[in-house]
């Protein structure tokens, strides 16, 4: 059987670690040709050095997704690179060193960090790509939320849940508007998962701890759970679905 993404022109935005790394090497794995579009060039270089010690294509680029100009040049690079592009998976946003805090401790720098890096950032790569699927009548668009918004770590993460609440709603407004070019827009709500970030954080064992308690599986989430739909939403096998939210968190949130 061959790789699902064969041939397949795959963004993967912050793929320098973390969950858009896995993503990264997964898509990889089943294909696909990647830039790798980072804030961190060194780390999107390192996950490119990994993919083409197992044979894969890819580039990195130095990349500020919150910056419309460096969005922009993304296009361009992806067109001089490979000539189209079919997959945009945004992944990068700002979740690494957000603490948790009491719901009015956030700062106005805070919020509009948050907003200009995960809502306007993904909106801003939608816009620099979109017009490039458009042009060919295909795509697809993956945005990574998370069900934080939906669950009790909303009370601590406020900001950053209400940013991901956003990403939420531009896929279902971008389905509405890019649908008719044949273009599926989705997203997905990964769960509290073991990245560097999470394990990161302050009072880690007590959070992954209540997390697991309210989850039907009863593990911790690992990055690993998280490409097989990312493979599904970017395949042929999903072309008929688009505007949707798919919680991937052991049963904490059922939508």
């Amino acid at each position: 059987m061959s790789p699902v993404l064969q041939n397949k022109v795959a963004i993967i935005t912050g793929a320098g670690r973390g969950l858009g790394k896995a993503f990264a090497l997964r898509f990889a794995g089943e294909g696909a040709k990647l830039l790798l579009p980072d804030i961190s060039l060194e780390r999107a270089q390192g996950t490119v050095k990994e993919i083409q010690s197992q044979g894969g294509e890819a580039a990195a680029m130095l990349t500020d997704i919150s910056e419309e100009k460096d969005t922009q040049k993304m296009a361009g690079e992806v067109m001089r690179l490979y000539g189209r592009v079919d997959i945009l998976l945004n992944n990068a946003a700002l979740y690494y060193g957000v603490g948790r805090r009491e719901w009015d401790a956030w700062t106005v720098k805070d919020w509009d960090r948050l907003f200009e890096v995960n809502v306007r950032g993904t909106y801003l790569c939608c816009k620099a790509i979109g017009p490039l699927m458009e042009k060919a009548g295909s795509g697809k668009i993956i945005n990574i939320a998370s069900d934080v918004f939906k669950v009790p770590g909303a009370v601590n993460l406020l900001a950053y849940a209400c940013s991901k609440a956003a990403v939420y709603a531009l896929t279902q407004a971008l389905a509405r508007a890019l649908g008719p070019s044949g273009i599926n827009v989705n997203c997905i709500g990964p769960g509290f998962t073991a990245t560097e970030a999470s394990l990161g954080q302050d009072g880690n064992k007590q959070a992954f701890d209540a997390t697991i308690d309210i989850q039907c599986i009863k593990r911790r989430e690992e990055p690993s759970d998280l490409p097989g739909t990312a493979v599904f939403l970017a395949s042929a096998d999903s072309d008929f679905i688009t505007g949707h939210y798919f919680a991937v968190n052991g049963g904490a949130v059922m939508v």
